[in-house]
């Protein structure tokens, strides 16, 4: 579908209405993609305050070519607006291009905002090469006890979907001087070992083992 000039300038002028003209003008954009509108596209990602419109605006640019949306994203990195690495970060993850892997660095993994280190846990794990999975569940496991239980719940995730290779970085951390690094790590592997466990059982169950000293 190829969208007219005149439609085209309605649609981006429509992303500054209100979040129905903006959700709308989303959806317009992404059923006619055109290169021409990724940069406005991700700008309003940076600012949007809705959460519907920005996935919505999300789908819109995967639904352009990776080429075009790719660099535009990994620049957005670079802003010193969380928003806008966060939103990069997780249009990346749904993209899925694993061109985009060199710009999830340490510092977006360990950033002090917690929306935007989530984002990037979640596009690491998706863009990660194999022969570098190693690499990224120890930095991963660097930040074990660290935030609140939705930020720790989604560090476990993260972690849990690399696999068995988690398995010597969570026993490393079990045996931390810190408490809350320990549960976090004994109930991250409870779940990789059980993972319809659920978190809060496996924190629970972590709680006491870590109280007993004991892997029983």
């Amino acid at each position: 579908m190829i969208m007219s000039d005149e439609d085209a300038t309605r649609a981006l002028h429509a992303l500054e209405g209100d979040s129905s003209a903006r959700l709308q003008a989303a959806l317009a954009l992404g059923t006619a993609p055109d290169p021409r509108y990724v940069g406005r596209l991700v700008e309003r990602c940076a600012v949007e305050p809705d959460f519907y419109v920005r996935d919505m605006l999300t789908w819109a640019l995967t639904r352009h070519p990776a080429s075009v949306t790719v660099p535009a994203l990994v620049a957005e990195l670079r802003s010193e607006r969380a928003q806008a690495r966060s939103q990069a970060l997780h249009t990346l993850s749904k993209i899925g291009d694993r061109g985009a892997w060199p710009a999830i660095t340490r510092e977006l993994l360990t950033d002090d905002e917690d929306e935007v280190k989530r984002s990037a846990w979640r596009a690491a794990v998706v863009l990660v090469p194999e022969n570098e999975v190693g690499e990224l569940a120890a930095v991963l496991a660097t930040q074990l006890g660290r935030g609140q239980r939705e930020t720790q719940l989604s560090l476990s995730r993260a972690l849990v979907a690399l696999g068995e290779v988690i398995v010597p970085v969570l026993q490393a951390a079990a045996k931390d001087r810190r408490p809350r690094v320990r549960r976090h790590a004994v109930a991250t592997e409870r779940l990789l070992n059980d993972p319809d466990a659920g978190f809060e059982f496996a924190i629970e169950e972590a709680k006491r083992v870590v109280a007993l000293g004991t892997d029983a």
